[in-house]
């Protein structure tokens, strides 16, 4: 595995995941020291959170679509150098209104990750190892998030927490120099790709689900792939799926210090905790439903089992969360959210690569993450707004964000499901 060259590309997209969630933690961290430093409320520093999603939702569909159109390869390595930039430029803020534009920028840099490194792996995986490969590549996010806590906290408290942000924008920078010089947007463009893989990868890929064709006489462009109720209830379920993650990685480290009054070193070392069981959530996950698939021959089936089941574990454990007493307690049953929630992260690029043509992947992905990533610039904003409605109780808060979660997994178990017999009319194939 490790000799195949598409698991290299696979390797350098999981260090990319490492690098995009240590720089999009980092605000949170830092978060303590900044609203001391700039003089932000709750509800201030929830808008500057939700700032973020603005730009990044956007180019969530924007990326997607460019990454059809233009290539991967170049979307992802100039999203990579803009949001650096933008993450090292965040030590220029001088107000609410300064940190809220770099941040909408940031966002932008950062919205077509997912959906060109799906791309990515629709270009340079057989049809069969999709979900483990985007579960190898999503893992690295998480544990981005566990790097933040030590690495923003250390040089946060040493050197401030403006050159925080410059420093951990030279590993993008970096990783962007690798990028560039190793790979191509197509595996028979390498030259280190061997005769065997590349057989591989093109027979895998030629194994067509019938799910991906459209009834007989209609275009498959990508309007015909945005009104399937099947694509639209994985948005949700995605919803859903951010709502909790966001309202973790924005507010959980401010928790820890107002509700449990623990100090910026120790917060940043307790959230590693949920972070790494995440990764394992998020590695596992693909593999998971891949074996699901490899048992039932039904790929919708398998992503259904494991979205309704984690997302409803997750559900229960963020909901009590914020109910304890005990700051192990909180932890504790947080990690064990994040490790059900992120055992879910690979499973809705799964559902878009069994449903959608390879030609509308990046653009179908761009959309499905656009309608998920608004739960970024409504949580955070709200989660601001009830901590400072309720005088710093924090309780509803988590309560709120289990039951989105719960929605979502009731969604998931609904809608997304394989389609009616073949047997049937034409005209009736795809509608779920």
């Amino acid at each position: 595995m490790i000799k195949s060259q598409r698991w290299f590309v696979v390797g350098l997209l999981f260090l990319a995941g490492v690098i995009n969630y240590l720089d999009r933690a980092a605000l949170s961290i830092a978060a303590p020291l900044i609203q001391k430093d700039l003089n932000f409320s709750h509800a201030q520093m929830g808008i500057v959170f939700s700032s973020f999603f603005i730009g990044y939702a956007l180019f969530n569909f924007i990326g997607g679509v460019a990454s059809d159109e233009f290539g991967a390869k170049k979307v992802f390595g100039g999203a990579m150098g803009v949001w650096s930039i933008f993450c090292g430029a965040t030590a220029l803020a001088s107000g609410i209104v300064s940190l809220i534009v770099l941040r909408v920028l940031f966002g932008m840099g950062e919205g077509p990750f997912s959906s060109s490194n799906s791309k990515m792996v629709n270009n340079w995986f057989p049809r069969r190892e999709v979900a483990s490969a985007i579960g190898v590549i999503s893992s690295g996010t998480p544990l981005g998030g566990a790097l933040a806590g030590p690495v923003v906290g250390y040089m946060a408290i040493q050197f401030g927490w403006r050159w925080a942000f410059v420093a951990i924008m030279v590993f993008g920078l970096a990783w962007l120099v690798l990028w560039s010089m190793t790979t191509t947007e197509h595996p028979r463009q390498n030259s280190r790709v061997k005769p065997a893989e590349l057989d591989l990868i093109v027979s895998g890929q030629q194994q067509v689900s019938s799910m991906e064709h459209a009834p007989a006489g209609k275009k498959t462009g990508l309007s015909f792939y945005l009104k399937q109720p099947i694509i639209l209830a994985t948005a949700l379920a995605f919803f859903s799926y951010n709502y909790v993650l966001f309202f973790f990685l924005s507010w959980f480290p401010t928790y820890l210090t107002e509700a449990h009054h623990m100090s910026l070193r120790d917060m940043s070392i307790a959230t590693v905790i949920p972070w790494v069981l995440g990764s394992i959530g998020l590695a596992a996950g693909g593999f998971i439903t891949d074996f699901i698939l490899r048992l039932t021959g039904k790929p919708l089936l398998s992503r259904r089992i494991v979205l309704s089941v984690c997302l409803g574990a997750a559900a229960v454990c963020v909901g009590f969360a914020g109910r304890v007493q005990s700051m192990q307690g909180a932890v504790a049953l947080m990690s064990v959210s994040i490790f059900f929630l992120y055992v879910t992260g690979s499973v809705y690029w799964a559902v878009i690569q069994d449903t959608v043509r390879r030609e509308n992947v990046g653009g179908v992905g761009g959309f499905v993450h656009l309608l998920a990533n608004l739960a970024g610039v409504i949580g955070p904003a709200v989660t601001g707004f009830i901590v400072q409605a309720t005088h710093g109780a924090y309780g509803s808060a988590f309560v709120l964000a289990g039951a989105i979660a719960v929605i979502g997994a009731l969604c998931a178990l609904v809608f997304i499901r394989e389609p009616r017999s073949q047997k049937e009319p034409a005209e009736r194939k795809l509608v779920w």
